[in-house]
């Protein structure tokens, strides 16, 4: 009895203490789970740390954009130091403050449907070339933004005070260079070349060479295309700077040639830039349909019948990938491209880039010698031009266009935009293999195109 009792008591007591031996656990893991979410967090921090200490970006070299360097002096395509477009803001650069409210209010993700599939604006702002006296006048509401501009060049000055007016005049027009309206089938190459008033002798010498307007063979005998040349001009006389008066002369020019444009504001090279803006609005209302463009300047050699072979080897290729259902919308884009390229900051050049008026690195750009594009991509960028705020150096601007079209530049190493080796320059053979060489005097343009009409000895 006495036993069954002390096991009785036992097992009492046993059952007493099972309810507080489970209030005793949970109250240990209660205390003992933060503990352990702590330290699981330390640890993270502390690798966190350690990979970022120990990683090192790969080393890029920057190049510059002059005299600037090609990708085809390099192997492989660089890998870009920062992205070109960074949320955070630098702080003191004008043109990174004006432009950044436009790529938020213009982002495809963010509008949805004000965008189509292909990221253009489906009711973009109609603009139209117009015919009058400019009344763009010098604007100060960004001088106080740039704390050097006194200091500065009278170039880029004159440039700050102006980059708010993108609307000039056309003083010379051809509004039937592609037909009435541009409604008639288009040319398979434009070519546009930006030109001076004074520079007579480089437009007749290109009228008379690759330039010359008419249905043209290809290099070898391929089937060819119809070009037209237009020459792009701002105004460049005595109330511009030290220039001798030769509107009238120019005036006579255009009657004899019609092929060219002139806008009302001061041809510079800061000006460069509204070259490409006005000609891509007067191409949309006059010559929509043309297949190819070429944009160069008016001291470049174009082998234009090998750019013609090239050109509807490009066609045929598309056309493959849309039957094999792997093409889209063609932003065919060709040239000498520069990547990995830093504002340069040498005051005394003239390709200088204030920090105070740009940050960060350059997209990818092809060399303003001479480039080509479809005529689809060239009505992108009239859309997209609408809502880049300009800047200085027209190549870099159209880099800009085309990333935020999403698009890259595909290089081809016959664009010699920076010339020959020097030892091939006097041999018409070298040219072969190119299809642009830049900086030919007009005396030069005429011997090498005499010269490439037969076949040279091997050199």
């Amino acid at each position: 009895m006495v036993q069954y009792r002390r096991v009785w008591s036992f097992s009492v007591s046993r059952l007493q203490l099972q309810p507080m031996a489970r209030s005793l656990g949970r109250l240990l893991c209660l205390c003992l789970m933060p503990c352990l979410m702590v330290g699981h967090l330390l640890i993270y921090v502390v690798v966190s740390i350690f990979v970022f200490i120990s990683y090192h970006p790969p080393e890029v070299p920057v190049l510059f954009v002059a005299p600037g360097t090609s990708s085809s002096s390099l192997k492989l395509a660089a890998h870009p130091l920062h992205p070109f477009w960074n949320l955070q803001l630098d702080s003191g650069a004008l043109w990174n403050k004006l432009q950044h409210p436009l790529d938020r209010q213009y982002n495809p993700i963010l509008r949805g449907n004000d965008t189509d599939a292909m990221g253009r604006l489906t009711n973009p702002a109609k603009v139209q070339p117009q015919v009058g006296v400019s009344t763009c006048r010098p604007d100060q509401r960004w001088v106080t933004h740039l704390p050097d501009f006194d200091t500065l060049p009278d170039q880029m000055r004159d440039f700050v005070l102006s980059m708010h007016c993108t609307e000039y005049p056309l003083l010379l027009n051809e509004p039937g260079f592609c037909g009435e309206g541009g409604n008639e089938e288009g040319p398979m190459l434009l070519i546009a070349v930006k030109s001076q008033t004074a520079n007579f002798e480089s437009r007749q010498a290109i009228r008379q060479t690759w330039g010359a307007s008419g249905w043209v063979k290809g290099e070898a005998g391929g089937e060819g295309g119809l070009v037209r040349t237009v020459f792009l001009l701002g105004r460049q006389d005595g109330s511009t700077g030290i220039y001798p008066e030769l509107g009238e002369l120019l005036e006579v020019e255009s009657r004899q040639h019609h092929d060219i444009l002139q806008w009302d504001f001061r041809d510079t090279f800061f000006n460069l830039t509204l070259k490409d803006i006005l000609f891509w609005r007067w191409l949309a209302a006059n010559c929509p349909h043309a297949r190819f463009i070429f944009k160069g300047d008016d001291d470049v050699f174009l082998r234009t019948r090998s750019l013609l072979d090239y050109l509807y080897q490009q066609e045929e290729d598309a056309r493959s990938r849309t039957i094999n259902g792997t093409g889209g919308a063609w932003d065919f884009v060709v040239g000498d491209v520069i990547i990995n390229a830093a504002p340069n900051r040498q005051p005394s050049t003239k390709y200088y880039i204030p920090d105070s008026f740009y940050k960060g690195m350059y997209p990818a750009y092809a060399g303003g010698g001479g480039v080509v594009y479809s005529g689809e991509l060239a009505l992108r960028l009239k859309e997209v031009s609408e809502r880049v705020y300009l800047f200085p150096i027209d190549d870099v601007y159209l880099g800009m266009c085309l990333h935020r079209l999403g698009i890259s530049p595909t290089h081809h190493p016959g664009f010699m935009t920076f010339d020959l080796p020097e030892e091939a320059r006097s041999k018409a053979c070298a040219y072969h293999s190119v299809l642009l060489v830049h900086k030919r005097s007009p005396k030069e343009m005429l011997r090498l195109w005499s010269e490439l009409q037969r076949l040279p000895p091997p050199c």
